[in-house]
């Protein structure tokens, strides 16, 4: 099989785009969109593709000292900006992944994962959404926010195989149930 590999912004790109995000949550609270997520405190939490630290900072204080927050992505300099953000605020409950898919977590150990505006960029969703399913615990949340992409295309992806169904809708942000078999 022949598949294509997800390949990093370029470095300046990155920074662009980590600018545009600090400018964009001036706008969009992420804090209130987690809260639709029903984040607890000491769950585990993974933000696959977590750019700059948008979720990942927030979503490491609502998890509190009890929880942890992996902070995926493709790009180097993810870890870099996430790492010295977490630092800033204090945070030890924050580890960062370089990856463009395999998380290297052990089965079934993630509550909840934040697939935020990066399903649009992923090459092989069905293989991601398998790499999530082996990482999440039976009855995790899948939470997608859904920009670039129509939000019914992304149910069909995320629902097809029978490992996620859609639990609730907030507009763009979708919490898909993760189901034990499959």
């Amino acid at each position: 099989m022949n598949e294509r590999k997800d390949k990093p912004k370029s470095d300046i790109d990155f920074r662009l785009m980590a600018i545009f995000f600090k400018v964009r949550d001036l706008f969009r609270n992420p804090e209130k969109l987690l809260q639709k997520v029903a984040i607890k405190e000491g769950q585990t939490i993974l933000d696959f593709g977590c750019g700059s630290g948008s979720y990942t900072i927030p979503a490491a204080e609502m998890v509190g000292a009890e929880g942890t927050v992996y902070a995926l992505d493709i790009h180097p300099l993810a870890a870099k900006i996430v790492g010295k953000k977490a630092r800033k605020k204090g945070l030890t409950n924050i580890a960062t992944i370089t990856s463009d898919r395999d998380t290297g977590l052990p089965d079934q150990s993630v509550d909840i994962v934040l697939l935020f505006d990066t399903i649009q960029c992923i090459n092989d969703k069905t293989a991601l959404l398998s790499e999530l399913h082996r990482a999440m615990k039976p009855g995790g949340i899948l939470s997608i926010l859904v920009e670039h992409i129509k939000v019914e295309d992304v149910i069909e992806i995320a629902e097809k195989d029978g490992r996620f169904s859609l639990r609730e809708r907030h507009d763009k942000l979708l919490n898909f149930e993760r189901h034990a078999g499959s």
